[in-house]
C-alpha cells in the first residue's frame, strides 16, 4: 500500500511539472521604466531595455510564477543624451563594468483578486538585493494575428539607489535614494 502511494505521489509531481508553461516577453509591447526626484521639486524618468524575461508557471492563473527579467543597463534612456552618457559613467551604473540588470523572482504570490506580490533578487551595480514589487495581472488574451496567448502584468515598486551603491557620492537633496520602478509588460505563450 505506501509503495503505490509514493508511485502515485511520484506520477501525480511529474504531471504537474509536466504542465508548467513558458511564457516570453513581448519586447515591442513591454516597457521598464524608473523616476526618481531630483533636487525634490520634480521627478526625472527614464528606462532601459529589456533584452530577455520569461514566466513559467503551472497554474493559469499565475500564483506559482517564476519571473526572470534581464535589462541593458547601457540603454538607458531619460530623453537627454549628455544625462544619459553620465548615467553610464561611473558616477552612476558604471555600465562598462556592470552591463546588465537582472531579476529573479524567489516568490509569486496572489494577494486578491488580480493583485500580487512579487519577491526575488535583483542585481544592479554589481550588488544583489531581494525586493519586493507589487504586481497587477491585467489577464490574458489571444492574439488575433498570431493566434498566440497573451499576458499582460503592470509592475511597480521602490528601490533604495544606496543600497546598490548607485551615486553613493550625490547628495540625497541633489537626487532622490528612492527610486520607482515601473514595468508595463506583455508576454506570449510559447
Amino acid at each position: 500500500m505506501k509503495k503505490a502511494t509514493i508511485i502515485a505521489a511520484l506520477l501525480i509531481a511529474s504531471t504537474a511539472t509536466t504542465f508548467a508553461q513558458t511564457w516570453s516577453i513581448d519586447k515591442a509591447h513591454s516597457r521598464l521604466g524608473f523616476n526618481v526626484t531630483h533636487m525634490g521639486i520634480s521627478e526625472t524618468s527614464g528606462s532601459f531595455k529589456i533584452t530577455d524575461a520569461k514566466i513559467t508557471s503551472s497554474k493559469p492563473d499565475f500564483s506559482d510564477a517564476v519571473v526572470e527579467l534581464t535589462a541593458d543597463v547601457k540603454s538607458v534612456n531619460t530623453e537627454n543624451e549628455m544625462r544619459d552618457k553620465h548615467l553610464q559613467g561611473p558616477d552612476f551604473f558604471d555600465a562598462e563594468k556592470y552591463p546588465t540588470l537582472t531579476f529573479k523572482s524567489t516568490s509569486f504570490k496572489k494577494v486578491s483578486g488580480k493583485k500580487y506580490k512579487v519577491t526575488g533578487d535583483l542585481t544592479l551595480h554589481g550588488v544583489t538585493k531581494p525586493v519586493t514589487l507589487d504586481v497587477t495581472f491585467n489577464g490574458n488574451v489571444e492574439n488575433p494575428m498570431s493566434k498566440k496567448q497573451m499576458a499582460g502584468f503592470n509592475i511597480a515598486g521602490v528601490v533604495k539607489r544606496s543600497e546598490f551603491g548607485i551615486a553613493a557620492s550625490t547628495p540625497a537633496a541633489m537626487l532622490g535614494d528612492g527610486v520607482v520602478l515601473q514595468a508595463s509588460t506583455e508576454f506570449a505563450k510559447d
